[in-house]
C-alpha cells in the first residue's frame, strides 16, 4: 500500500504558489515539492495533488492500492464527487492520473496530520 500526502501553499501577497509532496512506500518517506502557477489557495491545491500523482508515476512502483490523503476538503470532496464547478481542468487532470490505479482511496485528513506535505509545500514558496 503507497500513502500520497499533498499540500498546496499560496501567499496572497505576492501570488506565489508551491506544491509539497510526501509518498510512502513500504515504510520509506519521498519527499517532493515544486512552485506551481496558481491564482489562489483551492487551485494550488489541485495542482499539489496532481503534482503527486505525476511524482508518483516517475517512481514507476508496483501496482499496489494508492491512499491519498489531502487536508482539501474541496479537493477530496471534488474527486469523490467527480464535480468541481470551479475547477474543472484541474479535476479532469486529477482524475485522469488517478485512472491509472486500480485501486485510490481519497481521504480529508485535518491539517496536523497533513504536516510533511505542508512544510514542503512551504519550503518550495519560500525558494520561488
Amino acid at each position: 500500500m503507497i500513502k500520497l500526502y499533498t499540500d498546496g501553499a499560496y501567499d496572497p501577497h505576492s501570488g506565489l504558489a508551491a506544491a509539497g509532496t510526501l509518498i510512502v512506500v513500504d515504510g520509506n518517506q519521498l519527499q517532493f515539492k515544486e512552485k506551481v502557477n496558481a491564482t489562489n489557495n483551492h487551485q494550488a491545491e489541485f495542482l499539489a495533488a496532481n503534482f503527486g500523482f505525476n511524482a508518483l508515476q516517475e517512481l514507476t512502483l508496483p501496482d499496489q492500492p494508492i491512499l491519498f490523503y489531502s487536508d482539501s476538503r474541496i479537493v477530496i470532496d471534488s474527486l469523490n464527487k467527480e464535480y468541481s464547478k470551479h475547477y474543472v481542468e484541474e479535476l479532469n487532470q486529477l482524475l485522469h492520473l488517478e485512472d491509472q490505479y486500480a485501486v485510490v482511496v481519497n481521504q480529508w485528513i485535518a491539517d496536523r496530520q497533513n504536516e510533511g506535505a505542508h512544510r514542503l509545500a512551504l519550503q518550495a514558496l519560500r525558494e520561488s
